[in-house]
């Protein structure tokens, strides 16, 4: 079938992105769903800085690969062996399918999928051999965006890329369910477990971050506190319901600290503020996905005499199929407002002022709505 989608042409594209239009909105052709994949119209999708550490680099992606990663969708046609699923379902699409059988998937979510990790590096579906179902008449095959390709009017995936969710969910609030609260919430709940009476801090106040502190006010465990260098962040994060906020200069003049921090910025020195911001006998939760080659400095010796302990988290140490149905649930019951994330509603054709004005930090998440278009 036709569809349309933004390819990107180029792995170490230069800002300003409206100028280099890495990305480019096409029509291609779409193969029908094989074995244990769906065919979804896709709804919604969120603009992620993970599809942007694709479009400048930091996380080398092979190209032509059609981006997006954080969607939500109805289903329009199953494969064969596909369960649980039929046409009309709503669904959100998740960006590491979980295998269910290696030694990571046996961690209730602490590792991420080893087979999973393993298609999605290399810019296939999941499920062995090199699958994939997106093809330009003009430029052969296009590699899959971590199992995904939400930036697309529709998508073939594998059944083990999306979680079903209830038709009142809109589009808008139901794609980041999938990325930004699955990554924020998890790290504040499953990485992070705090107790009552425990402060939470979160540093990095973006479309992760933020979901991260709705999480942990709607946890009620106690003081909430949101940093960022961008006041208007500050601004937003108090509107939220954060008890304090801070810029990282202020942070670390007036010594605040918490029980557990959560970074969420993906850069070194936001690691270097939540590691200094951690109390004693606290967690540092990192989830942020920084440049390869960047390098924080920490002190190590703060680690055993102040008893503190470092967490890495990826992908919120979810397990979709069990966390996504949580998070609906709170949103239900307006202890999640989920919709507080979008800063802007967006075409599909905007995809490349799109990355400039999340990479300029002037976004939490801008959501691309397809029945727009």
């Amino acid at each position: 079938m036709k569809i349309r989608g933004a390819v990107l042409t180029t792995s170490d594209a230069q800002a300003p992105f409206t100028e280099s239009r890495p990305l480019e909105v096409r029509e291609l052709e779409l193969d029908p769903p094989q074995e244990g994949e769906v065919l979804l119209r896709m709804t919604a999708a969120g603009v992620c800085h993970s599809d942007l550490s694709v479009v400048d680099g930091n996380r080398p992606r092979p190209v032509p690969m059609l981006l997006g990663h954080e969607g939500a969708g109805v289903v329009e046609e199953v494969g064969e062996g596909v369960t649980g699923l039929e046409p009309g379902d709503r669904v959100v699409t998740v960006f590491l399918p979980r295998c269910g059988e290696c030694k990571n998937c046996r961690t209730d979510g602490k590792l991420p999928c080893s087979r999973g990790l393993e298609s999605n590096n290399a810019g296939f579906l999941p499920g062995g051999g090199a699958k994939i179902r997106i093809h330009d008449p003009n430029d052969g095959d296009i590699y899959h965006h971590i199992g995904v390709s939400a930036f697309a009017t529709h998508a073939v995936v594998s059944q083990a890329s999306v979680v079903k969710v209830g038709s009142d969910l809109p589009p808008e609030a139901a794609a980041p369910l999938g990325c930004a609260v699955l990554t924020g919430g998890g790290a504040v709940i499953n990485a992070g477990e705090p107790e009552d009476g425990d402060s939470i801090m979160v540093v990095g106040l973006g479309g992760v971050g933020i979901a991260a502190l709705m999480t942990a006010i709607g946890l009620k465990k106690g003081k909430v506190i949101g940093v960022d260098a961008n006041p208007d962040k500050l601004v937003r994060a108090r509107e939220l319901g954060a008890d304090e906020t801070y810029s990282p200069q202020e942070l670390q003049d007036q010594g605040v600290k918490a029980d557990l921090v959560v970074e969420a910025a993906g850069h070194p020195k936001a690691f270097e503020t939540a590691f200094n911001a951690t109390a004693l006998g606290g967690r540092t939760v990192t989830v942020g996905l920084p440049h390869p080659q960047a390098e924080s400095v920490i002190h190590p010796l703060l680690l055993t005499s102040e008893a503190r302990t470092v967490v890495g988290s990826y992908l919120g140490s979810a397990v979709p199929s069990r966390d996504i149905p949580k998070y609906e649930d709170l949103w239900r019951k307006g202890e999640l407002p989920v919709d507080e994330l979008i800063s802007d509603r967006i075409r599909l054709d905007d995809i490349n002022e799109a990355m400039d004005t999340l990479a300029e930090g002037k976004a939490v998440r801008q959501i691309i709505l397809f029945d727009e278009d």
